[in-house]
């Protein structure tokens, strides 16, 4: 078991490190809620009828509601934005956005009903967290030699962090099938139906282009199902099942710096100093607030939601 979790882990640093430069390559020539719409379901319906032939049950009614509500909110709503934002950011600086997630779960954790109240080390962690946002998006006149980035994309990649964080929190207590992978195929399924969904509403079909598809973007596309969502996402969520959690948050500060390096070495990225600071700080910050939580509760593997029956 140790050796499977390890070699998982290992999959998730490197494969969705990978995955913002290939989702920046996928949405060069396609648009970007209908290309994760079809990655979305072409790897949740391989998931699902692999999960069916193995023997796992039909999931029930009230399984399917709790994975559509964290697709939604993971799929739609997390990766929806990274998608679109990575139209007019680039895939380091989305990565480093994104990996902040760990500060809004430490939020959203101490608002909600029955959450948990951080210690000072995690507020400290908080704050110097979002500090490396403001240096890594502020007005260059503060640090000089840094590169324009676009705001609204920043934005949308802040609103996709917060997504992502509150569909991973409920995620803890969601009624889900017993089999990590099954459950794995039914939030792929129902994210990807909202991502279709949502790309008809805001015009995506019009602005589909098969002729104008480049191979880049293909290749984009097939990593992102193969690797993005077959072998990362799924690994991500079984780990959750199987391996303490703060083992599995240390995603959180490897995937930043995978992101960051391929970017720079496969399409040049800019890679200043100023970015390199901001990863510096924002992935401490999340290293911080790993650690104090790691040293006020026993690191166990969480125990698995009860899971009445149908409604």
């Amino acid at each position: 078991m140790k050796a499977r979790i390890w070699t998982a882990l290992i999959a998730v640093y490197i494969v969705w490190g990978s995955t913002y430069l290939a989702i920046r390559f996928a949405v060069e020539t396609m648009p970007p809620f209908l290309m994760a719409a079809t990655r979305f379901l072409i790897a949740g319906g391989i998931l699902f009828a692999w999960r069916r032939m193995a023997g796992d049950a039909l999931p029930t009614r009230r399984q399917w509601k709790s994975a559509a509500i964290i697709g939604l909110f993971l799929l739609l709503g997390g990766n929806g934005g990274v998608v679109w934002a990575e139209q007019r950011v680039v895939s380091g600086v989305a990565a480093l956005v994104v990996g902040a997630s760990p500060l809004w779960m430490v939020l959203l954790d101490a608002v909600r009903p029955g959450g948990k109240r951080p210690g000072w080390q995690t507020w400290l962690g908080v704050l110097w967290g979002f500090s490396g946002i403001a240096l890594l998006v502020g007005p260059t006149e503060f640090t000089g030699n840094g590169t324009h980035l676009d705001l609204a994309g920043v934005g949308v990649l802040l609103l996709a962090a917060f997504l992502w964080s509150a569909g991973s929190l409920y995620s803890r207590s969601a009624c889900l099938p017993d089999s990590p992978l099954m459950g794995t195929s039914m939030e792929m399924l129902a994210g990807g139906a909202g991502l279709l969904i949502f790309g008809t509403l805001v015009g995506d079909w019009n602005r589909l282009d098969l002729a104008g598809i480049q191979m880049a973007s293909v290749w984009g596309l097939l990593y992102l199902i193969v690797f993005g969502s077959l072998v990362g996402f799924a690994a991500y969520t079984w780990l959750l099942r199987v391996a303490p959690t703060p083992l599995v948050s240390t995603y959180a500060y490897v995937n930043p710096l995978v992101a960051i390096f391929i970017g720079n070495l496969l399409a040049s990225e800019p890679l200043t100093p100023r970015l390199l600071l901001a990863a510096g700080v924002i992935v401490s910050s999340v290293l911080l607030i790993n650690l104090s939580k790691a040293a006020s509760t026993k690191a166990g593997v969480p125990a698995p939601a009860p899971c009445p029956g149908d409604d």
